[in-house]
């Protein structure tokens, strides 16, 4: 069995972070997020995937290779132009074989039991399965309404208040029968949620839908994607995290210089040859490969990416740092605050 992960997408919501890498590979918990998901399919004996690439396609290859690192085979299927969530499947279809495709969003973060899905996936005789995972707010996702035997019925797509009868929503995780692609057309833009799931369902075709209870979110956003690392950390949801597990949930990498002085209190990560002097780092935090931190600096519910500098008596609270940031001494940065790849901010600065 083969799975494809739809990760084409210009991630504009997660931006600045995304301008110069795909969200597949933008880090979490020092990893590119995708190799989260590459393992999750591992896990249940998948070990041919299918990348479907658009934005900045050459950086996914550079970081993930044909996989051999990962214990996988990657193939990539490169779209020239955006073709929606089902053409850029369709668009992948050469590797297909008969056997039912794993498809996820490429922005999901989740544990949830494929066999489970694809054993419902069979006995149902479907021809495309859709998880369903609860949200308190279903208004900006796709609703779908089933029977109760889980037969799909109709999609709403990101519905007002008034027509909200579920808070069920499309998990971004199915399975599909390969045949089903002979409704899209080559090359033209073609969602599942709006296109082809009402199509199939137009044309009789058996769709079932199956509700998870496992963890689950959507990391495309700042706020999400802060989110994400509370949870990991709060081992919600469990994934691999490089480093030693310090106990009291802090991870610290055997090649890290921690300053004896150094104050820690978890949940926090601290990664690869990251340097930090007589510092506080607590609640949240994430440490990136030879970030340096300098004396007298404070930084909570925070993530900090590789090769940013830290000066000092610097205060970090609820903010997402990019790569080769320069923090110089005395800066204040609070709530909510993003900063690109490549970053300065000068002495003194206050940032809220």
């Amino acid at each position: 069995m083969k799975a494809v992960l739809i990760a084409g997408g210009f991630g504009t919501r997660l931006r600045p972070l995304t301008y110069n890498r795909p969200k597949p590979i933008v880090p979490v918990v020092n990893r590119p997020f995708v190799l989260h998901q590459i393992e999750l399919l591992k896990k249940y004996g998948i070990y041919e995937i299918i990348l479907n690439v658009h934005y900045l396609p050459k950086s996914m290859e550079l970081v993930l290779g044909d996989g051999k690192e990962w214990g996988v085979k990657l193939y990539y299927s490169i779209e020239k132009e955006p073709l929606g969530t089902a053409g850029a499947v369709k668009n992948a279809e050469k590797y297909f074989d008969e056997e039912p495709l794993v498809v996820f969003n490429g922005d999901i973060l989740t544990n949830i039991d494929i066999k489970d899905l694809i054993e419902f996936h069979k006995k149902s005789k479907s021809v495309a399965t859709i998880a369903l995972t609860e949200v308190d707010d279903p208004t900006h996702y796709g609703l779908v309404i089933t029977d109760k035997d889980g037969k799909v019925k109709k999609f709403l797509e990101k519905p007002s208040w008034q027509e909200v009868t579920t808070n069920k929503i499309n998990a971004g995780v199915y399975i599909l029968e390969p045949r089903i692609f002979s409704y899209v057309p080559k090359n033209a833009f073609f969602s599942f949620e709006r296109d082809l799931f009402p199509l199939l369902l137009e044309k009789n075709e058996n769709m079932y839908a199956k509700v998870s209870s496992s963890y689950w979110l959507d990391i495309g956003s700042p706020k999400k994607y802060l989110q994400a690392h509370k949870d990991i950390l709060n081992q919600e949801i469990k994934v691999n995290i490089e480093g030693e597990n310090k106990g009291d949930q802090i991870w610290i990498h055997p090649s890290a210089q921690i300053n004896e002085s150094a104050k820690l209190k978890g949940p926090l990560v601290i990664g690869k040859n990251a340097k930090v002097e007589k510092a506080s780092i607590k609640n949240f935090s994430v440490i990136g490969e030879k970030v340096s931190i300098d004396d007298g600096v404070i930084i909570e519910d925070t993530v900090i990416l590789r090769n940013s500098k830290i000066g000092k008596d610097v205060k970090l609270k609820n903010c997402i740092i990019g790569e080769n940031c320069i923090i110089e001494d005395f800066v204040g940065m609070l709530y909510g605050i993003v900063l690109a790849d490549y970053s300065i901010v000068k002495k003194g600065s206050r940032l809220i």
